[in-house]
């Protein structure tokens, strides 16, 4: 993973003297909050329902051991024992308080982590395939990439003030695990011959208004990247809408202007650069990157491993969560690990100190020192040897954090809504864990098979309910909440946006609405190997409609 170089390690510390010196100026009454407000979001630091929240960046999604250790010691000495990881792959500590958290970032310096940047109008953490560098089906490992993106983003002048928030996603496979078609860039590496360049998309997004981005530019070669993202920017600085937050993004600029045009501003702004203006990234610097993230030197192992297969043919818990939990690695007699953050009835993406101390560890022992952070609100272990798989679950048990459901119906994303959130409009965690109650049963998820489900607050989406397969929407009406449900969507390289079914339900209905829905899908697929996004596309959202509206 990359390590932070002297400038690296200086603009850090100084952020964290430079913050510290801005809340003691808060809390003393020197600032107001409306004058303070602009410089903690600029740190990641929101008011909350309840607290102020810090949200700490997780670039790519990669933590080693010692930064997992030190979000444990984070969570047990200055929150309430846990935090919480997020769709952007970053983590959430829900219960800081303000005077702490200059020290808090202090304790993020000293292990090359900070919260720069994780709010405000800028470009946000750039995110990627969690198995990359472990895949089996990618062309390259973009986490350099994303780590030159975010080089490039940090405290860049002409972009700190955008119009709204900007995310970028970045992918190396064919499966897109980053969900780039939603995300303001999204950046799909490609190979033509020797040449490595960037397929991108443009102007997705959820919330509001929801969209799919654009392809504006088929191949970028690598070496034009950042030039070619300066355009788009310099594009989108110019012309986004600063009158109304809500017609901000870049995905209104885009829709407004058209693909086609909005494609001729970027390639006549791109055209137009200056040879200075154009950002000098040597070969060198390149290289000297990607050596960060080469591969660990894995041990040569059979193919086949008697300990694993041992214990999956005599360990039914084990054989389930190896079934649900693995992934395949591009090393023979190696894994990817899903660590599953949605034990049934807990809260999806919450993990206690110990629970984070209990990966790192694994990580340590097992992993080569590599964590991720999925956008789905999991924790991967990206290259793990068979042979250590029985001694992983073991672990995993006694933490509990072993449930075997990735990418089942209980396996949810979930933002924190109305127990925390100032902007939700409804609750979201209990929905969620009366949701998971009614598909607890481990064989009755397996028969469903893979399914995702998405719940979110309010419009914002931040539990990204537009691309669930099923999506739930909380909204309130007259001050009652309820639950709009939305069928059809879906992230990966088919991108798709859910559409609503018709009326809101009431929280105590949607479980069973829910389950009248997936019954449906069980009585009408043609066999066990089509999944329920599948059966929905072939017959369309009338009999699901139907049975999600049933009175008995």
């Amino acid at each position: 993973m990359y390590r932070y170089d002297e400038f690296d390690e200086r603009i850090v510390r100084e952020r964290v003297a430079q913050f510290g010196g801005q809340v003691a100026r808060r809390l003393s009454g020197e600032l107001l909050e409306d004058e303070f407000k602009p410089l903690r979001l600029q740190n990641g630091v929101y008011l909350q329902m309840h607290s102020y929240m810090l949200r700490i960046a997780i670039p790519y999604g990669q933590l080693s051991p010692r930064q997992m250790r030190q979000l444990a010691r984070i969570a047990r000495d200055f929150d309430k024992g846990y935090g919480h990881f997020t769709t952007r792959q970053n983590i959430q500590f829900h219960w800081i308080a303000l005077k702490d958290v200059p020290e808090v970032l202090g304790l993020l310096a000293d292990v090359e982590m900070h919260a720069i940047q994780t709010s405000g109008n800028c470009i946000r953490n750039t995110t990627s395939d969690h198995f990359a560098g472990a895949a089996r089906d990618e062309i390259k490992d973009p986490r350099p990439w994303c780590e030159i993106i975010r080089q490039w983003s940090t405290f860049h002048p002409e972009f700190a003030f955008l119009p709204r928030k900007f995310k970028i996603a970045v992918t190396a496979a064919e499966t897109d695990r980053a969900a780039i078609r939603v995300h303001d860039i999204g950046l799909h590496m490609r190979q033509r011959g020797e040449t490595v360049g960037f397929e991108v998309h443009v102007g997705g997004g959820q919330g509001r208004t929801p969209v799919i981005a654009s392809l504006v530019n088929e191949f970028v070669p690598e070496d034009r990247l950042l030039d070619y993202l300066e355009a788009i920017m310099r594009v989108y600085n110019l012309h986004g809408r600063r009158d109304n937050k809500y017609k901000a993004r870049i995905k209104i600029l885009v829709t407004e202007l058209g693909e086609a045009e909005f494609t001729r501003q970027v390639e006549a702004e791109f055209a137009a650069q200056k040879p200075h203006e154009k950002i000098d990234l040597p070969r060198e610097e390149i290289e000297r990157i990607h050596t960060y993230f080469a591969r660990p030197d894995f041990p040569a192992k059979p193919e086949i491993s008697e300990a694993f297969e041992a214990a999956r043919s005599t360990d039914a818990g084990f054989a389930r969560w190896v079934k649900n939990n693995l992934h395949p690695h591009v090393t023979p007699g190696y894994t990817s690990v899903t660590i599953s953050l949605k034990p049934v009835g807990g809260t999806t993406g919450d993990a206690t100190a110990a629970q984070m101390e209990t990966v790192a560890d694994l990580a340590e022992s097992y992993g080569f020192g590599d964590v991720r952070v999925t956008h789905t609100q999991n924790l991967i272990l990206p290259h793990v040897a068979l042979d250590d798989l029985p001694a992983i679950h073991a672990a995993l048990v006694a933490a509990g954090i072993a449930t075997p459901n990735e990418g089942l119906i209980t396996d949810m994303v979930v933002c924190p809504g109305l127990d925390f959130c100032t902007l939700a409009n409804a609750r979201s965690i209990p929905v969620g864990q009366a949701v998971q109650q009614v598909f607890a049963d481990p064989d009755y998820q397996e028969d469903i098979g893979r399914l995702h489900l998405n719940i979110s607050g309010c419009i914002n989406a931040c539990g990204h309910h537009h691309v669930g397969h099923i999506g739930i929407l909380g909204v309130d009406k007259k001050g009652e909440e309820f639950y709009q449900i939305s069928l059809g969507g879906r992230a990966d390289e088919k991108a798709a946006i859910g559409d609503i079914t018709g009326p809101g339900l009431k929280s105590e209905e949607v479980p069973g609405a829910l389950k009248r829905v997936i019954d449906t899908y069980r009585s009408l697929r043609t066999s066990k190997d089509e999944l329920f996004i599948d059966t929905l596309n072939r017959l369309g959202h009338d009999p699901f409609k139907e049975a999600l509206y049933a009175t008995d």
